[in-house]
């Protein structure tokens, strides 16, 4: 039988979602672990995106085939039981065996989360980039027009050696200000590796004026990683929603 399993967690002390050979702190290594143990079988859970160190999610979706049949309900409220308290299964729903949550996925918003104020914001602070100062948020949005729509976002892959197509689609850039924290989301088709960290880091040099809006134009055509700006940290990031066809 094969579940589909909507997760959240805190990426703080994790590195990445990935399973590694070199550390057992990983999201898919605990839910393999655990389902695992519940189930006797060796299994493989798939994610739909690849989150990185430190990166967290709200929304994340997997798929798990499993051998046995389970009550979805249940194999949530055992899973939830086992794993560690920063790692929690939403939803666990029985799907159809073709089901695979990255291959079958048709977009993800993610939300990158920083301080534009000078306040610690101690309660969210694991989820934000304490950034702290003020930003040409104006700037930065007239910069972000020209990354919406289809486009070849070469300049923004950390992958040098990327040999598959790095075009890609976002269908929108969000921008809110609330209590000191400036939130920008991102709604694509997907994203390439650190993709929205150097979107952001890029938006950032704008909002400081070390950038003008219109220069996103040539970083874009540039194709090249060194034209783009640095990598926002991962802490800010969070992965906010995974979209699927309605069958």
């Amino acid at each position: 039988m094969n579940y589909k399993l909507v997760l959240q967690y805190d990426g703080t002390r994790y590195d990445g979602w990935q399973k590694q050979g070199n550390t057992s702190q990983t999201i898919q290594g605990k839910l393999e672990q655990v389902l695992s143990r519940l189930t006797g079988e060796e299994v493989e859970v798939h994610g739909a995106g690849r989150t990185d160190a430190g990166v967290h999610a709200k929304g994340q979706t997997a798929n798990v085939r499993l051998a046995g049949v389970y009550d979805a309900e249940e194999l949530k409220n055992l899973m939830n039981h086992y794993l560690p308290e920063d790692i929690e299964v939403r939803e666990a729903v029985p799907v159809p065996e073709r089901f695979h949550s990255r291959l079958n996925a048709v977009g993800k918003t993610y939300a990158y989360r920083l301080t534009v104020d000078g306040g610690k914001h101690v309660f969210e602070r694991r989820f934000l980039y304490l950034y702290g100062k003020p930003l040409h948020t104006k700037a930065m949005k007239r910069a972000a027009e020209y990354f919406v729509g289809t486009h070849d976002f070469r300049s923004f892959c950390a992958n040098r050696r990327m040999k598959k197509s790095t075009v890609r689609t976002i269908k929108s850039i969000t921008f809110q200000e609330t209590d000191g924290i400036l939130t920008i989301s991102f709604t694509g088709d997907g994203f390439l590796y650190h993709m929205i960290r150097i979107l952001v880091g890029t938006l950032l040099e704008v909002g400081e004026g070390k950038r003008s809006p219109d220069s996103m134009e040539e970083v874009l055509k540039a194709c090249n990683r060194q034209a783009a700006g640095p990598l926002a940290p991962a802490e800010g990031l969070t992965l906010e929603e995974v979209f699927y066809q309605r069958s």
